[in-house]
């Protein structure tokens, strides 16, 4: 194209093909675009997900923090437990166990797998309580939370590993 000279809109520089579509300059005869107004009405007609319910507190029990969860398989809940300072609310469905955490919990900390983190306490299933704590908190302390899940699972706490270049 010269220089200082724009393309006219009906002009096509080499190699750019017609589409049929609004928008579809340089584009191939098979490509098709799509509006954004057909993403929403897409987006609308899919069934919502299950997201689940909220892990509900024991009446008189209070989460100023807000209230995240994390679970693990059933048969390493037994094997955590006495490695924490303080057990707050737990929950079983019975395939995991259901600790209460403060909201955020899960910022800049990578729990270790097989552990899952339930942002909002929603869980999938029912689940009861098994272990409420003395007080109004329903917290367990995540970070021995997390110390202990690392110990069990034979994971190095996400800090301790080596930093490559």
């Amino acid at each position: 194209m010269a220089a200082g000279r724009e393309r006219g809109a009906g002009e096509r520089g080499a190699g750019e093909r017609r589409s049929g579509g609004r928008g579809g300059g340089g584009r191939s005869l098979g490509e098709h675009a799509i509006g954004l107004d057909t993403l929403v009405r897409l987006q609308r007609r899919r069934p919502a997900p299950d997201r689940g319910h909220r892990l509900s507190l024991p009446d008189g029990m209070t989460a100023p923090l807000g209230c995240d969860a994390v679970a693990v398989p059933d048969r390493l809940g037994p094997l955590v437990v006495p490695k924490l300072p303080r057990v707050g609310c737990v929950y079983t469905d019975g395939s995991h166990w259901w600790w209460i955490v403060p909201s955020d919990s899960d910022y800049a900390l990578p729990w270790p797998s097989p552990a899952r983190y339930a942002t909002g306490a929603l869980v999938t299933g029912t689940a009861r309580l098994i272990h409420r704590p003395e007080g109004t908190a329903p917290y367990t302390p995540p970070i021995p939370l997390y110390l202990a899940l690392c110990r069990v699972t034979g994971t190095a706490p996400d800090w301790s590993r080596a930093v490559s270049a």
